[in-house]
């Protein structure tokens, strides 16, 4: 099957409008009833919340540093299987990437995966250097792949102004705008937007985007615009993993626990394993007849006295964690699972007391390099993850050599037969060898819990 119809929504920076806009155009074409394949470039997790949350269809990262663009193809195309239109929502500036480079960046993605993209442009406070700003995003680079802008902010009266000068300074055409409207703002926080679960009137919000864009954007223009999109062959991006193992994964899901690449579930079900959600915020206990625990980031700062008063999910994870239970535990996982975060009593299954900062740590792409054998790797073995946490962990492990390119290295983080614990992120897809560990271990979990 061949790749059908592909959209880049990128922007000039990060606050112009990207998200706001990308979900005003998924809706309108939603409510068109049009089946979309929703993306979001670089180690983003809530956004593409935002993207299921309208879709009903998983969204999934585009990561050019994780992945070699042949790679990168595959998953994008086999995402894209019997869908209408791909939308993809770029990431901070268009051309920002890793360090100086563009590799990362919403160009990379652009480049590889041969999308149209239209630039989203917040033109407040200027006139003819709107237009110039719009020339250099366009020619910074012999082939941009910018083939248009939407404008974001601005009154209605002021849009005729702006389409006919920029569509003769640039030559790009305008595909319309979206007007200012506390209505549909979408709220921050330390770590992004506030997730979707959490906005209140959400989907009255979503559908006020919906109705603008329809209102105020040429949705037909985009869709013609992605049926220019270079075609190439579709293949099951997930084809070489089959399963190590027949098990079930309890995976951590609710509020305090939701940042998950959804290429990773994929591949743990394709090497065999049953997700099963849980949560260690409402339920009293893990589900029952597993085999390993996953949990990811979130946001356990913010319901740390929840997380802790429930003492018999607490006591539950720490019990199954020392009886040799796989257990994989990122970022805000790692914080549950420590000893302590704030004044607030964890798991307390590894060492260290997490404090809230309020200033980002550590942050950005990173390789971790494995200290001591352990359910990841054996010594020496090398990881490529992401960080990005406002937190600092006292008196933790220091099992993994955790280095940024051009840094200096640190340790943190606890490994053991059974336990994945550290700030950073995996991504399974450029780290094949860990999710097939991983349901290993819990195949050999299941088998050894079988004949006792």
């Amino acid at each position: 099957m061949d790749k059908g119809k592909s959209l880049m929504i990128g922007g000039t920076g990060s606050g112009c409008g990207k998200t706001t806009v990308t979900a005003a155009v998924l809706a309108a074409l939603a409510a068109r009833k049009m089946k979309l394949a929703p993306y979001k470039c670089g180690p983003d997790y809530i956004d593409p919340m935002f993207h299921r949350r309208i879709t009903g269809t998983p969204s999934v990262n585009l990561d050019s540093v994780f992945l070699e663009p042949e790679k990168l193809r595959k998953i994008f195309a086999w995402h894209m299987k019997e869908r209408d239109m791909a939308v993809i929502e770029g990431v901070m500036g268009y051309y920002d990437g890793q360090g100086r480079g563009d590799r990362g960046s919403s160009y990379h993605v652009a480049l590889i995966t041969k999308t149209p993209a239209v630039l989203v442009v917040r033109p407040e406070g200027t006139a003819l250097s709107a237009a110039a700003l719009i020339q250099g995003f366009k020619n910074f680079r012999e082939e941009s792949m910018i083939r248009g802008v939407i404008l974001n902010g601005i009154r209605e009266g002021m849009y005729p102004f702006y389409k006919e000068l920029i569509e003769t300074e640039t030559g790009l055409k305008v595909y319309g705008f979206l007007p200012k409207d506390s209505n549909v703002f979408l709220k921050s926080r330390h770590l992004g937007l506030v997730t979707a679960s959490e906005q209140e009137s959400l989907s009255e919000k979503l559908a006020l985007l919906g109705a603008m864009a329809e209102k105020y954007i040429d949705l037909d223009g985009l869709i013609e615009l992605a049926g220019k999109a270079s075609p190439f062959e579709t293949e099951d991006a997930f084809g070489e993993f089959s399963p190590v193992g027949n098990v079930r994964l309890a995976v951590a899901m609710d509020e305090a626990f939701c940042f998950y690449y959804e290429d990773n579930l994929e591949m743990l079900r394709r090497l065999g394993a049953e997700i099963v959600p849980f949560s260690p915020l409402h339920d009293a206990s893990l589900p029952e007849h597993i085999h390993g625990v996953y949990i990811g980031g979130g946001y356990p700062e913010l319901y740390a006295e929840k997380l802790s008063k429930n003492e018999s999910m607490r006591a539950n994870i720490l019990r199954a964690g020392r009886r040799g239970l796989p257990i994989i535990g990122e970022c805000g996982g790692y914080m549950y699972l420590c000893e302590r975060i704030q004044s607030w009593p964890m798991v307390g299954l590894v060492p260290g007391k997490c404090r809230m900062t309020e200033k980002l740590g550590p942050f950005g792409y990173m390789r971790g390099t494995c200290r001591k054998d352990s359910l990841i790797g054996t010594v020496g073995e090398t990881f490529m993850a992401h960080e990005f946490h406002y937190s600092l962990m006292a008196d933790g492990g220091e099992d993994f050599l955790l280095a940024k390119p051009g840094r200096r290295s640190r340790s943190g983080g606890t490994a053991g037969k059974n336990i994945y614990a550290a700030y950073p992120h995996l991504y399974f897809y450029a780290n094949p060898e860990i999710p097939k560990r991983f349901v290993t271990a819990m195949e050999t979990f299941r088998q050894a819990m079988e004949e006792k």
